[in-house]
């Protein structure tokens, strides 16, 4: 297991010429050779800053995804037409006016025929990677269960006549990602659960619910899932540390959800094959630490201390009571800092700017050293 008590969530601010060049190639007035290029650069520009910062495991700043999960369908077909908003919609609280705000669901979003790979994943992304760093290389994949949201009976059910059978299939192409990443040389890959802390909510339960799952459903599912695409490590022979992020909705500083995590903790905590639980805790909405006794004492936490949302700097000395004052309920040792969450989990940034981004990357480590060494 991976004992970094530095850690970094995912996505990074992308830089304004590559979203120029995102639209450009929208447009087809840049080459695909030429987006390549400011694609790789925007890479290379991420691992500096990560490494700069200090950080022990970098990633490469999700630069070549649309979303945190846009991964899954580019690669595989049979998702039917998607765009930004298949990621965004939801009931977003904040003041930023950006993307889908509605519990409404887009309408034409759904399955429309059996999944098939044309491509891995997050190949491509591993490899650039490890290839400039000698830092801990981080991939992150999406839980499976947190697909339902593209399956409906009316668009999908000619093919998956039951969220089941699609999901199935989902977890089975991301069990097959998994051994290829580690084949190529993984260490540290990240499941994205955004879905499961949305069960704290009763207007967004009620959604999930609406999929034909009860709220136990989903999480014993959910979790079976999860389980089976760690399996497939062990198709590939290694053993190698997963981690799981909950995150509460992170698009344009705004959240989808509030709550503290023990409604959903025995079962994430204790029944995920996991090694390392990045749970979010950069305000109130996250509730207090007591859920941390329900962590199994095989696992290491890492607290999501320096929020994404703002660009408030936080002091050293409040994250480290803060870290101390987790160590009431987990050991000190297997306790983590980070950020919250991604700074871009889509390419709708969150509100700071880059010199924020970097501060708060380097608090996070200011912040391990002075409790760690």
């Amino acid at each position: 297991m991976i004992a970094a008590h530095t850690d970094v969530v995912g996505s990074l601010l992308r830089p304004p010429y590559l979203l120029d060049a995102r639209r450009k190639l929208a447009d087809s007035t840049i080459s695909s050779a030429a987006f390549k290029a400011l694609e790789d650069r925007a890479v290379n520009e991420a691992v500096s800053l990560q490494e700069e910062a200090g950080l022990e495991v970098v990633t490469d700043g999700e630069m070549r995804r649309l979303s945190f999960q846009s991964q899954l369908p580019e690669a595989v077909a049979g998702f039917g037409e998607f765009d930004l908003d298949a990621f965004l919609w939801g009931d977003w609280s904040g003041d930023a006016d950006t993307g889908n705000s509605s519990l409404e669901r887009p309408r034409n979003l759904g399955v429309v025929d059996r999944l098939a790979r044309r491509r891995h994943l997050c190949a491509e992304e591993l490899t650039y990677l490890r290839g400039r760093t000698d830092r801990i290389a981080k991939v992150s994949l999406p839980s499976p269960s947190l697909w339902a949201n593209f399956w409906s009976a009316e668009l999908s059910g000619h093919v998956y006549p039951t969220l089941d059978s699609f999901l199935a299939d989902v977890a089975d192409i991301l069990r097959q990602e998994v051994a290829e990443l580690v084949r190529l040389g993984a260490t540290y890959i990240q499941l994205d659960a955004p879905h499961y802390p949305l069960l704290l909510n009763p207007e967004t339960r009620a959604f999930y619910e609406s999929r034909g799952w009860t709220l136990k459903r989903w999480l014993d599912a959910g979790v079976e899932l999860d389980n089976a695409v760690i399996g497939g490590a062990d198709d590939a022979g290694a053993s190698i540390t997963f981690g799981m992020h909950l995150c509460r909705g992170n698009q344009g500083s705004r959240w989808l959800v509030e709550g503290a995590y023990d409604e959903v903790a025995a079962h994430i905590f204790a029944k995920t094959h996991v090694q390392r639980l990045l749970l979010e805790y950069d305000d109130a909405r996250s509730g207090g630490f007591e859920a941390l006794r329900q962590v199994p004492d095989d696992k290491m936490v890492v607290l999501g201390l320096v929020t994404t949302k703002t660009g408030r700097l936080e002091p050293t000395r409040e994250l480290v009571a803060r870290v101390r004052e987790a160590s009431r309920f987990f050991p000190l040792e297997q306790l983590a800092v980070s950020p919250q969450c991604g700074f871009a989990s889509s390419i709708v940034g969150n509100r700071l700017t880059p010199q924020d981004q970097r501060r708060k990357l380097s608090r996070v480590t200011e912040t391990a050293t002075a409790i760690w060494g």
